[in-house]
């Protein structure tokens, strides 16, 4: 008997109930994109997995801190983030000081469109795997709004509320943050 899955908005509902049973559901729902999202801002495999288990934690103990149901998933992430920045500021894997791209992007004038990388080579393991080593390499600002835009899929107002920053600087940081891995996936291609 195949179990129906609850969008987002059910499951918080269910969770703002008192429906404990939901729990496990949520956890299988977001552990991997919270793993994969710590993993990738925190930069350590001990860290990231930590972190995640921490907004898990946080998630079910501030449950009723959620206003809104269906801003779930974008709550959620808000707490990830907080939570990264937390443990970076303790974790013996950060780094002393975060490195800018924008002197390095003033001379990039002709890029390739983003969208022309073909689907059969995005599934591609080794692209998959150049991909991830060149998202953990952006500066924290950018790497944080790539992974909420372009990864989680979060709306720029939901990244904005998220980052605690304006719309517009979202635009900026995810357009700079996208040269910056174009340019990064070209020079790991011709390396």
């Amino acid at each position: 008997m195949s179990r129906e899955v609850r969008s987002d908005a059910e499951l918080a509902s269910a969770l703002l109930s008192g429906d404990e049973s939901v729990f496990s559901e949520f956890v299988q729902v977001f552990h991997a994109r919270l793993a994969n999202y710590t993993f990738l801002m925190c930069g350590q495999r001990e860290d990231a997995e930590e972190v995640a288990q921490e907004t898990l934690l946080k998630v079910f103990e501030s449950i009723d801190q959620l206003h809104d149901p269906a801003k779930l998933k974008a709550w959620v992430f808000r707490i990830a983030k907080n939570e990264c920045f937390m443990k970076r500021r303790k974790s013996v894997f950060a780094p002393q000081h975060e490195l800018s791209l924008d002197d390095d992007l003033k001379p990039m004038r002709q890029i390739a469109d983003w969208n022309a990388l073909p689907d059969d080579l995005v599934l591609n393991a080794e692209l998959r795997e150049t991909l991830t080593r060149s998202i953990r390499e952006l500066p924290e600002s950018y790497r944080s709004v790539v992974l909420l835009r372009d990864v989680e899929g979060l709306s720029t107002e939901e990244t904005a509320d998220i980052l605690e920053i304006s719309t517009d600087l979202v635009k900026t940081r995810l357009h700079r943050g996208r040269l910056a891995l174009r340019q990064s996936l070209e020079a790991k291609q011709h390396a």
